[in-house]
């Protein structure tokens, strides 16, 4: 190695060249057959670093993300991720640990967990919580096979879950591949659950509810007593998607006002990066009368020591193929930590406090479907620009223009040319105004010159694209030579 160093040192202004690993051909063709083996070198362009950094930091700056611009999503939250995380969960104590060493060589790591599900079980008021699911969307399904448990254990198997039309979209899917249907309950002129229409539909059949609080809407229910009240009557349990739960953080614990089932989203609501999709992590929590059907293994401490307690006859089983996404765990810790409870509150009550103000700055220039006060997001309606020929989609790619990313827009359902956004508790106020100012802009565009929105974007590196063509016939390339 060092004799090759130096001999690049030497002849690197002549045009050196590495050696080329000559293979036997008898050798090769015993691995390889014989028309993928490469007769020429491979052509590779002389590039020097500054270029090659360049190039990426090209490509990285063609697409939006956190470090880049706002991104006001609704309920999908990419928000800030303190960096400090990332180098508490990079750290290589906690990273190479491997889930099959003895508990004893791990004990660092079952105390992280133990703590974080006891903090979170504090967070939510709820009496226990399991690590395992490994997202939002698989947290659901663990819980719905929970109150399954718990319903069968009762010797009352329930075929039904109600499920407001204003939740999450993920819930009816969850519903569904956990064995029972979905049954809707409408809103009501407030945009939240029509006490009228769940009274009709609760019945004996009935499982759970599956509640979304604050919902998509981003109002917090207020009826929840009453709904409680009526699925007890019933016999039925309450569940609630925790997806929003950055706007209750130290102001509402859900089990304080009846809530049986809660999932968290980690990657969310404490701070972990999931554009993209993942990494994600969906603890649950339950009250008590489900805390015997949780997933196992269990963390429990004895004599000072964390052990992983399988004896629990009643429980659903595993869920995951060891103990969680460690990673996102640990960042959700960290995140806990530094904060602690009155940090935590002041996330929540700032996320209200952006929401707002940035609803306040809009509603004159969008219908505001429902006026509630906000809690972490909102709902506009571009229905009044719909109306003179520009759609909610068109404005969504205008936006792009500006620099900022488009909010979620055609969801929840129930708003025409709904356009939720979500400000977030880490934005500042200069940036909400300068959002906001772009928004109003848009808004006159439609009124004076929508050609110019309907034909957006006009900055971007790619413009319009058929968006159905695009799905069915993605138009990628690779270069080989």
């Amino acid at each position: 190695m060092f004799e090759l160093l130096f001999e690049l040192s030497k002849e690197g202004r002549k045009g050196y060249t590495l050696p080329q690993l000559q293979v036997p051909k008898k050798e090769t063709s015993k691995l390889i057959p014989d028309k993928f083996i490469r007769n020429r070198p491979v052509r590779l362009p002389q590039l020097s670093e500054n270029e090659v950094i360049r190039h990426f930091i090209a490509l990285s700056c063609m697409n939006h993300h956190v470090d880049k611009g706002f991104y006001p999503l609704g309920s999908c939250t990419m928000k800030y991720n303190p960096k400090v995380n990332e180098n508490v969960a990079n750290n290589s104590c906690l990273k190479n640990l491997h889930p099959l060493q003895s508990t004893k060589l791990l004990q660092g790591a079952l105390a992280l967990m133990y703590e974080l599900a006891e903090f979170l079980s504090e967070i939510s008021g709820l009496q226990a919580v399991t690590l395992q699911p490994a997202a939002g969307a698989h947290g659901e399904l663990v819980g719905l096979m929970l109150i399954r448990a718990y319903h069968e254990n009762l010797g009352n198997p329930r075929k039904n879950i109600l499920i407001p039309d204003s939740a999450h979209g993920t819930n009816p899917a969850s519903v569904t591949i956990s064995g029972y249907e979905a049954v809707k309950i409408k809103s009501n002129e407030f945009g939240l659950v029509d006490l009228d229409d769940l009274k009709k539909n609760i019945s004996e059949d009935t499982a759970a509810l599956m509640l979304t609080n604050p919902n998509t809407l981003g109002l917090f229910e207020i009826q929840i007593k009453q709904i409680n009240e009526l699925l007890n009557q019933a016999g039925a349990l309450m569940y609630m998607d925790g997806a929003n739960l950055n706007a209750l953080l130290g102001i509402v614990r859900p089990g304080d006002v009846g809530v049986d089932v809660l999932h968290f989203n980690l990657h969310k609501t404490f701070s972990t990066p999931h554009g993209g999709g993942g990494p994600g992590s969906g603890p649950v929590g339950v009250s008590e009368k489900l805390t015997a059907f949780l997933p196992i293994p269990r963390i429990v401490k004895a004599d000072g020591h964390c052990q992983l307690d399988y004896n629990y006859p009643k429980s659903i089983g595993r869920v995951h193929s060891f103990y969680g996404n460690f990673g996102v765990m640990i960042r959700a810790y960290t995140y806990i930590r530094m904060l602690g409870s009155m940090g935590l509150k002041r996330v929540s009550e700032n996320a209200i406090i952006n929401a707002n103000y940035l609803m306040k700055l809009l509603e004159g220039h969008f219908q505001l479907p429902y006026r509630g006060p906000a809690m972490h997001e909102f709902v506009l309606s571009g229905s009044k620009q719909k109306d003179k020929g520009v759609t909610t989609a068109d404005m969504a790619k205008r936006l792009l223009d500006f620099g900022f990313h488009a909010p979620t827009i055609y969801f929840p359902l129930i708003v025409r040319e709904a356009m939720m956004i979500e400000p977030t508790e880490t934005e500042t106020k200069e940036t909400l105004d300068k959002f906001a100012e772009c928004m109003i802009q848009i808004a006159n565009e439609v009124e004076n010159n929508p050609e110019l929105v309907r034909n957006a974007p006009h900055t971007t590196p790619v413009s319009r694209l058929d968006e159905a063509k695009a799905v069915k016939q993605p138009d990628i390339r690779f270069y080989f030579d």
